[in-house]
């Protein structure tokens, strides 16, 4: 039985107002009881009504994933001492209340990505004639021709909204090794790069998606559970849920196949590991005080590395699939076959980094401009440089992330195939 309970108005390391939701034009939402399981209740002063699950369709493309609600409530983070196969960094347990959020019934697929992935050559071109449509005359009578085009670039706010375009892969035989379908889960982006994907969708879609926190996603893979796995303690059914080293055959798999947590949600055991918004801090865990909100329990990153990951993957054995189990990226070791110098803030290049990818969240409360920055941007400078360096060398594109963005790319690729 899912929980029913009120929103909370704390998201992240913020504490703030949230204005009121409005059932009739928030994907998600319902101004009645929809008599669905899943459905969590809104408190009247976060606006009434409920969340309800939905599905996205990302704009100017057939491309869709579903978004599942999440309770408000609270949970004990990390693991018991007497769990089996525990490590120091679970714990000590700490009591966390965590704000309602939506997120992905399933990782974000190569589908998904890809279609990020494909913005890269439209970007450059946008990029192009930004600079020529008011120096050229021939740019000039081009953009006439395509008046979305022309109405995104005289509107657009690079300095608010920008968002950086992965570059093209390295080694596309290492990143879609273990699976390119485009319903197998992406993998070996950095954390970085998921970032930018959240940013990138939430600026043509007009809702807010992020990286969930370490807190966030452990309290959905329990999903009300205190046990080692959702399904208990035991791990031999662990199969009939997750993909590992015992069942995956050394490959991903496409995204839904096995048996959901009790929330419905798909392959938080296995399949893939993902990113989560903290920086790995050991011993994180013994700096928060019982009672904390999700929102104040986030390790905002300092340093490059290491980032927190969660969850387990094709390229894991049981344990390391439980609900409390951490793990931590390692940009040095994952980065020993990029041929860039300083390597690359978009895609590692070795294993383990085939078996990460990320899930989208959308918390019910909306975000505000200073944590939009810190759940969407480049966070220390090192990644601020890198970016930097490759758009001044010309191998990276800037764009500014807004609902007219799908309706210029769209113009201008119909124009190209035309030429």
């Amino acid at each position: 039985m899912r929980l029913i309970c009120v929103a909370l108005t704390v998201v992240c390391s913020l504490t703030f107002l949230a204005p009121p939701v409005q059932a009739a034009d928030v994907p998600g939402i319902v101004s009645e009881d929809p008599g669905n399981p899943a459905a969590v209740a809104i408190d009247a002063e976060a606006g009434g009504g409920f969340m309800v699950p939905y599905t996205v369709t990302i704009p100017d493309s057939e491309i869709s994933f579903e978004m599942i609600p999440i309770p408000g409530g609270e949970f004990l983070l990390g693991s018991p001492d007497s769990e089996a196969d525990r490590r120091q960094d679970e714990g000590p347990q700490v009591r966390v209340k965590v704000a309602p959020f939506w997120i992905g019934k399933h990782e974000v697929t190569w589908a998904e990505y890809q279609r990020f992935m494909e913005q890269y050559e439209i970007f450059k071109k946008l990029d192009e004639l930004r600079f020529t449509g008011t120096r050229m005359e021939s740019a000039k009578k081009q953009l006439a021709q395509m008046p979305k085009v022309k109405e995104y670039l005289d509107k657009e706010a690079l300095e608010v909204d920008a968002i950086t375009c992965p570059t093209p892969l390295y080694d596309s035989s290492f990143t879609y090794g273990p699976g390119e379908e485009p319903q197998q889960p992406a993998v070996t982006m950095t954390q970085f790069a998921a970032k930018q994907y959240t940013k990138w969708l939430s600026g043509i879609s007009g809702q807010q998606y992020r990286l969930p926190s370490e807190a966030e996603w452990e309290y959905a893979a329990r999903a009300g559970t205190s046990t080692a796995f959702s399904f208990g303690d035991d791990a031999t059914p662990i199969g009939e849920y997750a993909w590992t080293t015992d069942n995956a055959d050394y490959q991903t798999h496409e995204v839904g196949q096995l048996k959901p947590n009790p929330w419905g949600l798909y392959d938080m055991h296995g399949n893939v590991a993902e990113w989560v918004l903290d920086q790995y801090v050991a011993k994180h865990y013994a700096r928060l005080k019982d009672g904390v909100t999700a929102a104040n329990a986030v390790a905002w990153p300092t340093k490059l590395f290491p980032r927190a990951i969660r969850g387990g993957s094709w390229l894991a054995e049981s344990p390391e699939c439980r609900s409390a189990a951490r793990y931590k990226s390692d940009d040095p070791e994952w980065t020993l076959s990029d041929p860039n110098l300083p390597t690359s803030p978009w895609w590692f290049t070795e294993e383990p980094a085939t078996g990460v990818g990320f899930r989208l969240v959308r918390p019910l409360a909306a975000m505000d401009a200073e944590l939009c920055k810190k759940v969407w941007d480049a966070d220390v400078k090192r990644i601020q440089q890198d970016v930097a360096d490759r758009l001044e060398e010309g191998r990276g594109v800037q764009v500014s992330a807004d609902p007219r963005l799908p309706g210029a790319t769209a113009e201008l690729t119909r124009s190209q195939e035309v030429e």
